[in-house]
């Protein structure tokens, strides 16, 4: 049931909702934020368009189980242990506030360079996540330098889903899901989690990646980046400036009944060929069968094989040296 309302939410979004969207006041909204953005709990509920709340959980690896090292060294650790604690306390009185205020409930990680397993465990322990809170994996940019690599990220997902059995949804900008649209073969998981889109542009008509997904779960269209005080997309009621504010290509009860995405989108059409499913000899001995046909997944091409070696042979070496 939840896997059909998943689906069924991700059908081809209208043409309207790849322009402008937030100004058709039947498409729902959705705030996300981190834990220095002050919130009026009480004002922001009064805007019934908004319907879930997302909020930062964890951010990159966990801090290490003991302080140890120099002075230097045993402060930073101090202080990163005080901010985790911090961070997490704010963030599980947010969710108890905004579940009783109604909204749904959401938790993103932000995703940095190191273990990709690590990562996801900490996300998991961090947001406890209940089966109807969306879970969402942040890729801030396709750099392996500053945010995690989107090989690491496939096994980020593989690992959420070995925790909890279902996936998250996958927010990143219009560059970094273009790359991942343009290298599905390769980044198989990616590719298919419901798509947290973040362009501040009016219109994405002729950006989005339609080839790969057909529409958005969410789309992030205001921050800090294209909002001041003289002019801003967006103004939700109770939050500061640079809150983040998204929009669904649906209305509130559908993404009430779609929330929280956990499933996999469909596979694009050129992901599949079709093959004759094999008959018994009898049968066809008989000269009367009617030749079926299953969709199956088409093999990799030899560039994409020679790539998936070429890291694969990268990563063994880097164990060695």
């Amino acid at each position: 049931m939840a896997a059909a309302a998943t689906l069924a939410a991700l059908l081809p979004a209208k043409a309207s909702d790849f322009s402008e969207p937030w100004k058709k006041p039947n498409r729902a909204l959705v705030i996300d934020a981190y834990e220095y953005n002050s919130i009026d709990w009480n004002a922001l509920a009064s805007d019934k368009r908004i319907v879930a709340f997302i909020n930062k959980a964890s951010d990159g690896l966990p801090p290490p189980y003991a302080c140890s090292g120099d002075e230097e060294a045993v402060k930073l650790c101090k202080a990163l242990w005080k901010r985790h604690a911090v961070a997490r306390e704010l963030f599980h009185t947010r969710r108890t506030v905004a579940k009783a205020l109604g909204l749904e409930w959401g938790a993103y990680h932000l995703a940095r360079p190191g273990n990709p397993v690590d990562q996801a465990n900490n996300f998991i322990d961090f947001a406890e996540p209940a089966p109807e809170d969306l879970l969402a994996l942040d890729i801030e940019d396709n750099d392996p330098d500053q945010w995690m690599s989107l090989d690491d990220a496939e096994e980020f997902v593989r690992q959420v889903h070995r925790r909890i059995g279902r996936f998250p949804i996958l927010y990143t900008n219009g560059s970094t899901a273009k790359h991942i649209a343009d290298n599905r073969y390769r980044y198989r998981l990616l590719s298919r989690l419901p798509l947290w889109y973040a362009r501040y542009k009016p219109d994405i008509d002729m950006h989005f990646p339609k080839g790969n997904w057909d529409s958005y779960a969410l789309w992030q269209f205001s921050a800090q980046a294209n909002c001041n005080s003289r002019r801003c997309p967006y103004r939700p009621p109770g939050t500061p400036l640079d809150i983040d504010v998204n929009v669904a290509p649906m209305a509130a009860d559908e993404l009430r009944t779609a929330w929280p995405f956990g499933h996999l989108i469909d596979v694009p059409t050129d992901y599949l060929a079709s093959v004759p499913v094999p008959i018994a000899r009898s049968e066809g001995l008989k000269g009367k069968v009617e030749i079926t046909y299953a969709s199956v997944a088409t093999p990799p091409t030899i560039g994409e094989l020679v790539a998936a070696v070429s890291t694969g042979w990268a990563k063994f070496r880097s164990g060695w040296t």
